[in-house]
């Protein structure tokens, strides 16, 4: 069994990542983990960025990871770095969250997604959180430096980078059948921003998928790059979804 704080850290954590709400299963918990769901075990690197990305969508629940992902512009930076751009923004929306808490916050963050130094003993503080494996953050040197990786990364299937671009076109606009490019590469809750990846590494994305799919396209418009797409945008993610992971089972 776990004990009640354990259970209270369990219950944020799935409705941060939008698992629960109001401790019953979302639709995406359901589809994602459900017996014969995507992927019951979370076994595909593609679930953890899926999450990931969920995790980050609004309303995000975890405040200090939607703003280092979000507002924190910095390629390379040191821990005491983050904490303090933090506080500077806590001290915007909320100045009664106490700074203990903010470095709470920063030190789980950075142990969630940079993989710890070996150390010749293991233990259950000395394994790295399995969202270390997305790379998103690197250490630099020692444990107090760390680096942004911006670009491709090994194990982000283009299908969830266009249904991260379908999500947020849909958030955008309901009605419209495309967005411009820039807008997926730099707006907030973005999946430039949320993926941290180059106008390169984002366009092979949606190239690769649209060769397949004939419902998308990168299409040039007055000079300016844009996804368009013939169908609702949330309906088109889902059934790219289910084609992915139809697909890898």
């Amino acid at each position: 069994g776990v004990g009640k704080n354990m259970v209270r850290s369990i219950r944020y954590w799935c409705n941060a990542f939008k698992l629960l709400a109001d401790d019953r299963p979302t639709d995406f918990g359901e589809a994602l983990l459900e017996n014969q769901g995507w992927d019951t075990y979370l076994e595909d690197p593609a679930s953890l960025w899926l999450l990931h990305w969920q995790m980050l969508q609004a309303p995000c629940y975890a405040s200090a990871w939607e703003f280092t992902f979000n507002y924190f512009h910095r390629t390379a930076f040191t821990f005491d770095n983050l904490f303090c751009d933090l506080c500077d923004y806590r001290d915007r929306i909320s100045p009664r969250t106490a700074d203990s808490s903010i470095k709470k916050d920063v030190s789980c963050l950075l142990r969630m997604y940079a993989k710890q130094p070996t150390k010749a003993s293991v233990s259950e503080d000395s394994l790295d959180c399995p969202f270390a494996d997305l790379g998103l953050i690197h250490t630099a040197g020692d444990v107090r430096h760390y680096t942004f990786r911006i670009g491709p990364k090994r194990n982000l299937p283009a299908e969830i980078v266009v249904y991260a671009c379908l999500c947020h076109a849909a958030r955008v606009s309901q009605t419209a059948r495309s967005i411009p490019f820039a807008s997926l590469l730099y707006d907030v809750g973005g999946p430039g921003l949320i993926f941290k990846l180059t106008e390169g590494a984002l366009s092979d994305a949606i190239e690769k998928v649209a060769r397949r799919c004939k419902s998308i396209a990168l299409s040039d418009a007055a000079g300016k790059l844009q996804l368009s797409f013939t169908e609702a945008p949330l309906s088109l993610a889902q059934e790219l979804l289910n084609s992915y992971y139809e697909q890898t089972r």
